[in-house]
């Protein structure tokens, strides 16, 4: 009898140990599963894969926090892993936004990632996240921003003057050279700020204008502004980073190239392929501007751009010269 029972007691210690040995962790992304998605949703299916189970990432699209409130959720460890963008509070993440300035010149998801990833092993970038008790894991690539809008297409860059458009970061300051009005706000919120006509336009990835609504309103989009795109890292919170144990910390690293090749192939081969024919099905008028137009509004903007950010940060006691001539290097590589 006594032995069943030692037996018993052995078997029910043993299962509470090994079921808290599994360790789990809390992602906040926001929105629904989408192209913008894909690599956390692949990161934790190879963790889990790597570990047996024994490491899973949780993932709740809205249910832990705000999308602005994200980076504030990690500093505090209300969660381990969360998905931003740093337009949304560039005076909390300065360091990334040179990635967000406009007309970088980057021309492709693979380049952004490559830029992006060495960026975010930048000492001042280290810095500024650790801030934040956050730990850059890996970027968000996305393609150059386009314009759906409502009411009369801008045929020529003077017809912006007064237009209303939400636009983040160095998307706001093209705007604004072209005497649009920028409006900052979170993505869930732009459908209804645009039926409401709260903003006339939209600058979004093409993802994000099929995932949000914004072509289901929208009568014309601009195929060839590209006046930049935002930068969306996944951070995790440092504490919890060093608290996995070392085959945890490596299935986790370990797995972060092959998540980002399969969100750029996602975002190539199927989101690309669908844009296309989402726009002709519901006969949205395309606005294609003269190359002399691009380059004027190019000349603008980039130079002025780039000088205001340096100076900005660099008040701030950001190397921000040093942050932008990185970049620049990056890029002519």
């Amino acid at each position: 009898m006594n032995y069943f029972g030692t037996a018993a007691v052995a078997a029910l210690s043993f299962a509470f140990v090994t079921e808290a040995a599994a360790t789990e962790w809390n992602v906040s992304l926001w929105g629904k599963r989408r192209a913008f998605t894909e690599h956390v949703e692949k990161l934790a299916e190879l963790v889990s894969e790597k570990t047996n189970g024994e490491f899973t990432l949780n993932i709740s699209y809205g249910g832990l926090s705000n999308n602005r409130e994200n980076l504030d959720g990690i500093s505090i460890g209300a969660f381990e892993m969360a998905q931003f963008c740093a337009g949304y509070h560039a005076d909390k993440n300065p360091s990334i936004t040179v990635l967000e300035l406009p007309f970088l010149g980057v021309s492709s998801l693979e380049q952004e990632r490559a830029i992006s990833q060495a960026l975010y092993q930048h000492p001042a970038a280290v810095e500024d996240l650790a801030r934040w008790n956050a730990t850059l894991l890996m970027p968000s690539p996305l393609p150059q921003y386009n314009l759906v809008g409502v009411g009369d297409a801008p045929k020529t860059l003077a017809e912006y003057e007064g237009l209303t458009v939400r636009a983040t970061g160095g998307i706001g300051q093209a705007m604004e050279a072209v005497n649009a009005v920028p409006t900052s706000m979170s993505a869930t919120e732009v459908r209804q700020a645009l039926d409401s006509g709260v903003v006339k336009a939209v600058a979004f990835a093409p993802h994000a204008h099929m995932s949000f609504g914004t072509i289901e309103s929208g009568k014309w989009w601009t195929t060839n502004l590209n006046p930049g795109t935002v930068n969306c890292p996944v951070v995790v919170n440092t504490d919890a980073l060093e608290a996995l144990s070392d085959e945890e910390r490596e299935a986790l690293l370990s797995s972060v190239d092959a998540s980002l090749d399969h969100y750029i192939d996602v975002y190539n081969n199927e989101t690309m392929a669908a844009w296309g024919p989402a726009l002709a099905e519901r006969g949205i008028e395309e606005i294609t501007y003269s190359d002399e137009d691009i380059a004027s509004f190019k000349e603008a903007v980039a130079g002025p751009a780039a000088a205001a950010w340096v100076e900005t940060n660099a008040a701030k006691g950001l190397p921000a010269q040093d942050i932008l001539d990185f970049v620049q290097g990056e890029l002519s590589k």
